[in-house]
């Protein structure tokens, strides 16, 4: 049985917002499909480190004649994956000490530091001039861990819940349920009330 056919029956019984706290936006889609030993947060942060130290090997092979680069790369990719895998376990860790929901990470400031953090790299490495490396290994080091910390690992925390046959939304308020309540707040307000039973109808259909 597919990963995605399985979560289509553990997702039926929940409402829109539930769906849209576990599945989050098209990337967490993507590794909601995945099996959950796959899309392990240690694992997506990995995943994370692999990538960016295959965009770094141009700058590496182009900094140095020769075969030398070579180890350097090696070196360096192999702490970036290893930074990434402990700070995916980090997170899950403390999600499942504090029970954090996801919330979507700035994506504004997250997107563009990997590829600013790129740049630099390239020309600190090809000596058109001098950057702190710190500056550069931060920005392309920390939109994955930190994606993994505020969205990944919490919502994987959930789907685990959901596999082992658990209600992660238990206690909480349904939103199928504000309506009424919305209902019970205007009274026999005749105007607020046809609002309110329009967007019953509008939900039904």
């Amino acid at each position: 049985m597919s990963a995605s056919s399985g979560w289509e029956k553990s997702l039926e019984s929940l409402d829109m917002s539930e769906r849209a706290t576990l599945l989050g936006t098209s990337l967490s889609r993507r590794f909601t499909k995945l099996p959950l030993w796959l899309s392990h947060p240690a694992n997506i942060g990995g995943f994370y480190g692999v990538l960016v130290s295959i965009a770094i090997l141009l700058p590496y092979k182009f900094a140095q004649s020769g075969s030398g680069w070579v180890s350097g790369w090696i070196f360096h990719s192999a702490l970036l994956v290893a930074t990434c895998l402990l700070l995916g376990f980090v997170s899950i860790i403390l999600v499942s000490v504090f029970k954090r929901f996801p919330v979507s990470p700035p994506r504004a400031i997250l997107y563009p530091m990997p590829f600013i953090g790129f740049a630099l790299l390239t020309i600190d490495r090809t000596d058109m001039m001098a950057i702190p490396s710190l500056i550069s290994w931060f920005l392309l080091l920390l939109p994955g861990p930190m994606y993994v910390h505020l969205s990944w690992a919490p919502r994987w925390r959930l789907l685990c819940m959901i596999e082992d046959g658990k209600d992660p939304f238990m206690g909480m308020t349904n939103i199928e349920d504000e309506p009424k309540h919305a209902e019970s707040m205007v009274g026999q307000d005749k105007e607020m009330l046809e609002v309110v039973d329009s967007f019953d109808e509008f939900e039904e259909e």
